[in-house]
């Protein structure tokens, strides 16, 4: 069976993916790279991080891959009409299992958010490493959402998390993958690997109105909501209610969140 995407692909979830940039979900990558550099990045999504890594090596050549083809039209729609001399990108549906590159091809390869949804994360490492040329670089980064950390504390978010980590697990992915991405990466057989740690935090007004409404409409109308119910986890009522919690928290003065990530670079062989 395929792997499934927790998250899924409606509004609230790409709301959140047009909001990264290569400066805020990978800053731990960008002082590797460099003019002429190609660069494969895997799970791209609608292309926001693709295209300012594209800038930054080219006229290297980039390639976006996503096993979504609704991401991938996204991503090419989104990148119509836009600077015609980013003419080094282009989006293709790919499988990270099976991408089909020749042995060798990029100098980079970043999967960001990615590795948590795969039931065998540790292939999917092993496949980029088949596609990254001897001495280049992987990059991956990854939530680890037992690290989240919030403040004033609910019981409703707690069930979120509870909840969460429920639909990962029976979608066969690690909502925890952040602190398993040095051992992954090893296990795939690659050297010189460095982990770091960063994190988006939310703590103003505006962010925690953006982040706090982004995840009320995941909670409810999201794939989150769509896979609680399936796999009887949880109803329409409880979900509501976390979603009022989500808003709730979002209109506390003293409301804080943190988002954990783990990164790790490293080299093929």
């Amino acid at each position: 069976m395929p792997d499934v995407y927790s998250h899924g692909h409606h509004e609230s979830v790409l709301r959140s993916h047009v909001w990264r940039t290569a400066e805020n979900s990978a800053a731990y990558l960008l002082p590797t790279l460099g003019p002429g550099l190609d660069l494969l990045d895997v799970g791209c999504g609608p292309g926001t991080i693709t295209r300012e890594l594209a800038a930054l090596v080219h006229p290297g050549r980039v390639v976006g891959v996503d096993a979504s083809e609704e991401a991938i039209r996204e991503a090419n729609r989104l990148h119509a009409g836009l600077d015609p001399a980013a003419d080094n990108v282009s989006f293709v549906t790919a499988d990270v299992y099976d991408l089909e590159f020749e042995e060798a091809t990029f100098d980079v390869v970043h999967a960001h958010q990615v590795l948590q949804h795969l039931s065998e994360p540790v292939r999917g490492l092993r496949s980029m490493l088949r596609v990254t040329k001897p001495g280049g670089v992987v990059a991956v980064r990854d939530g680890d959402y037992a690290a989240f950390a919030w403040a004033p504390l609910d019981p409703l978010l707690d069930r979120w998390m509870e909840l969460y980590h429920r639909i990962c697990r029976a979608n066969g992915g690690e909502a925890d993958a952040g602190r398993f991405l040095l051992g992954w990466v090893q296990q795939a057989g690659f050297v010189d690997a460095t982990a770091t740690s960063s994190t988006w935090t939310f703590a103003d007004p505006q962010r925690r109105a953006w982040w706090g409404g982004l995840w009320a409409d995941r909670v409810e109308q999201s794939s989150f909501a769509d896979h609680a119910i399936a796999y009887g986890l949880s109803d329409r009522t409880e979900l509501e209610r976390i979603a009022a919690a989500w808003r709730r928290w979002s209109e506390q003065p003293d409301g804080f969140f943190a988002v954990v990530h783990a990164e790790v670079l490293a080299r093929r062989p």
